[in-house]
C-alpha cells in the first residue's frame, strides 16, 4: 500500500525497513532503514511538511509525543490502518494541512477520512485557517484558541470585514445565526459579541484593538497594490523606506500588500526586485501603451518624454488592482514615486478583474 501511495503522489518520499526490501528501491528512490521508525521520526519532522504513517494510531501518538514543538511548526501527521480502510488526521490538522492531506489520501486509496477537528465536524469557520486559501495572514494569533471555542460553541461571533475576498464561507448552507458579518469596525463596535474575526488592511487604533481584539483574531488580506517608479539604481533600502513610511501615513498594513507594479522599462530594476523578493510580493510590469490606456488626473509630459507613458505609478497601481481610483494617487519622495490602490471587493470575490 505504501509503494502504491508513493506512485500516486510522485513528489513524496517513501521509507520502510530494509527487511522488506524488494531489490528495486534504489531505482525508485525508496529509502531503507534499520530498526524502529521511532529512530528516524525526529529527522523526518525537520525535513517534511507532511508525514503519512502505516502504523496504528496509538503507536504513532507515543512516538511523536516527545518531538512535538508547536502547532505552527509541527508537520502534518496522517495515519493509515494496515488494511487501508481509514485515513486519520492526527496532527496539525489546520495549520499543517493534515485535514486536507487526509482527504486527498483517502480519495486516492478509496478509504474513509477520519477528521475530528471541531470546526470541520460542525462545518463552521476554522479560525486558524480562515482566509488562508486567499493568502490572508494572521497578525494576532494569541486569542486563536478561545475564539475558536466561541465559534464552535455557537457564541456570538462578529466577522468584521473591511477588505479581502468575500467568498470565504465554504459550506453549502447559510451562515449560522451566531455569526454576523459587519462591513466596518465602527458598525461592529456598536453591537455586542463574544469573539471577533477582523479582516482589514487598515491599522487599528488603540480603542479598536481593545474592543475587537480583546477576544479576537486579526487577519491581513492581500488587498493592496503599490504602483512605483524610481530613478535607475535607486537602492532597495530607499525604496523600502518610502513604502513603509507611505503605508504608515495611510494607516495601512504592509502585510496586506499583494503586488508592486511598474513600467516594463523597470523590469530589471534591482532595487524593486530586491524589495519584492524580501516581502514575497508579486512584481508586475506594464508597457507604456497599457499604462496610457488609464485616464490620469495629472498626466506628465516629462515622464512621457523619458518613458513613453504619461504616468507610471498611478496607472500601474490601478491596472494591477483592477481599481477605478487610488487610496493615494501619487507621492514623490526622493528617487521614488509611489501610488497605492485597493483591490475592489468584486475582484476579491473572483467576479471581475483587469
Amino acid at each position: 500500500m505504501a509503494r502504491g501511495l508513493a506512485d500516486i503522489f510522485p513528489a513524496s518520499d517513501l521509507y520502510y525497513m530494509s527487511k522488506f526490501a524488494r531489490g528495486d528501491e534504489f531505482g525508485k528512490n525508496i529509502h531503507l532503514f534499520e530498526g524502529s521508525v521511532k529512530l528516524i521520526l525526529p529527522e523526518l519532522f525537520k525535513s517534511y511538511n507532511g508525514i503519512i504513517l502505516f502504523i496504528s494510531l496509538g503507536a504513532v501518538v507515543r512516538m511523536i509525543a516527545p518531538i512535538l514543538e508547536d502547532k505552527k511548526k509541527d508537520p502534518a501527521v496522517v495515519v493509515i490502518d494496515d488494511r487501508g480502510e481509514h485515513v486519520i488526521s492526527v496532527l496539525s490538522g489546520h495549520l499543517g494541512g493534515a485535514n486536507e492531506l487526509t482527504r486527498e489520501v483517502a480519495k486516492a486509496i478509496g478509504a474513509r477520512p477520519v477528521i475530528t477537528t471541531a470546526s470541520d465536524v460542525q462545518q463552521t469557520i476554522p479560525v486558524d485557517m480562515f482566509g488562508r486559501s486567499f493568502g490572508w495572514v494572521i497578525e494576532s494569533f494569541e486569542k486563536a484558541t478561545p475564539v475558536s471555542a466561541s465559534v464552535v460553541n455557537e457564541e456570538r461571533v462578529a466577522v468584521v470585514q473591511e477588505a479581502g475576498e468575500k467568498n470565504w464561507w465554504m459550506y453549502d448552507k447559510p451562515l449560522p445565526p451566531s455569526i454576523r458579518v459587519y462591513g466596518s469596525a465602527d458598525e461592529a463596535m456598536k453591537t455586542e459579541f463574544d469573539a471577533a474575526l477582523v479582516v482589514t488592511d487598515r491599522l487599528l487604533d488603540a480603542n479598536e484593538e481593545s474592543v475587537l481584539l480583546r477576544n479576537g483574531v486579526l487577519y491581513r488580506p492581500k488587498s493592496l497594490v503599490l504602483g512605483m517608479g524610481c530613478n535607475r539604481g535607486t537602492p532597495p533600502e530607499e525604496i523600502e523606506a518610502v513604502i513603509l513610511d507611505t503605508l504608515n501615513e495611510l494607516r495601512l498594513s504592509v502585510k496586506s500588500v499583494r503586488s508592486l507594479a511598474t513600467i516594463d522599462l523597470k523590469k530589471d530594476e534591482q532595487g524593486l526586485l530586491d524589495v519584492c523578493k524580501r516581502y514575497s510580493w508579486e512584481f508586475v510590469t506594464y508597457t507604456p501603451e497599457q499604462l496610457n490606456a488609464i485616464p490620469l488626473k495629472n498626466p506628465s509630459e516629462t515622464v512621457y518624454r523619458y518613458t513613453g507613458a504619461y504616468g507610471v505609478s498611478e496607472p500601474a497601481a490601478l491596472l494591477s488592482a483592477g481599481a477605478a481610483d487610488w487610496l493615494l494617487e501619487k507621492k514623490k519622495s526622493g528617487n521614488c514615486t509611489i501610488s497605492v490602490a485597493r483591490i475592489p471587493a468584486a475582484e476579491e470575490a473572483g467576479v471581475v478583474g483587469i
